[in-house]
């Protein structure tokens, strides 16, 4: 963990605008782009997960996005959502167990810029994440029922996004900070002091700019590298135990091979509460491998 927390340090300095020519080759990036590297990617994992969670056969994430707007120089947009995911276990039949929906609707607004260097966009998000279940939260023995107990919360976001060339890298790089908060009376009832209401996330990601010629403009970055770190706080509980189970980090490394098109591989690391809708009291620390769909291009 502590290596995780020196990259976001030094990660954070690479976030800083870079007084340079923006390369020539560069298409305008415009809200849909900045929308994509926010809104996150498809994957699906390989039954290979090195950590404390449970045996998978796979872990997969859905997010398609609809887009709202007039045209795509549009400088608002709106993003609608419906993401899903789901776990399949390694247990008899394969169970795939209270898969997590996550409905949601993203505006985005473009403050200033028109290129790269020096972009600035905030967005607002509304969302819900529920499991889908209908059965008693508890069960008799007083913890929480991670078969069909009910898990269902509502929140929004608001940040900004800033959006760089970073020439020492040769790199397009998006900094993101936002807050999130689940209103109580959002939440099923027996959420409200077990379930952090607010969260500040903070995302750094680098993009490695791609060779361009005249039969393909606009590419695929080769490699990708995401740091993220959210810190968690609100309606703290008597079980919760040293102060930083509250921050949950993450860092991505994802390789488009040149042979694919929308598709790559990435490697994983996560460090913090589980995601996944009513497991959310379970520590993770895993790491993972898996493809992973990225259309953003330059």
């Amino acid at each position: 963990m502590k290596m995780l927390v020196v990259f976001m340090a030094i990660a954070s300095l690479f976030s800083l605008p870079v007084t340079a020519q923006v390369r020539d080759s560069l298409t305008r990036t415009g809200l849909s782009e900045i929308s994509q590297v926010n809104q996150g990617n498809s994957y699906v994992t390989f039954p290979a997960d090195i950590g404390n969670i449970e045996p998978l056969w796979f872990e997969a994430n859905i997010i398609p996005n609809f887009y709202i707007r007039q045209s795509k120089n549009s400088r608002l947009i709106g993003v609608l959502t419906p993401q899903i995911m789901l776990r399949m276990y390694q247990e008899e039949s394969f169970p795939v167990r209270t898969p997590g929906y996550l409905p949601q609707l993203t505006m985005y607004y473009l403050l200033k810029g028109q290129e790269y260097a020096g972009q600035l966009s905030v967005f607002g998000r509304f969302a819900h994440h529920s499991n889908g279940q209908d059965g008693s939260f508890f069960n008799d023995d007083g913890r929480i029922n991670l078969e069909s107990g009910n898990f269902s919360t509502n929140f929004l976001e608001f940040g900004f996004i800033a959006t760089n060339i970073n020439t020492r890298l040769n790199a397009v790089q998006f900094f993101k900070s936002s807050f999130e908060f689940h209103p109580q009376a959002w939440n099923v009832e027996e959420l409200n002091g077990l379930y952090h209401n607010y969260r500040w996330h903070n995302a750094l990601s680098i993009f490695k700019l791609p060779v361009k010629n005249r039969v393909y403009p606009r590419k695929n970055a080769d490699i990708s590298l995401k740091g993220e770190a959210t810190w968690m706080f609100g309606n703290p509980d008597s079980r919760e135990g040293y102060p930083f189970d509250r921050l949950n980090l993450r860092l991505t490394f994802y390789y488009h091979p040149a042979f694919l098109e929308d598709i790559g591989l990435f490697v994983q690391f996560y460090h913090g509460s589980d995601y996944y809708n009513i497991y959310f009291e379970n520590r993770l620390d895993v790491l993972r491998f898996g493809l992973m769909t990225e259309k953003l291009r330059f």
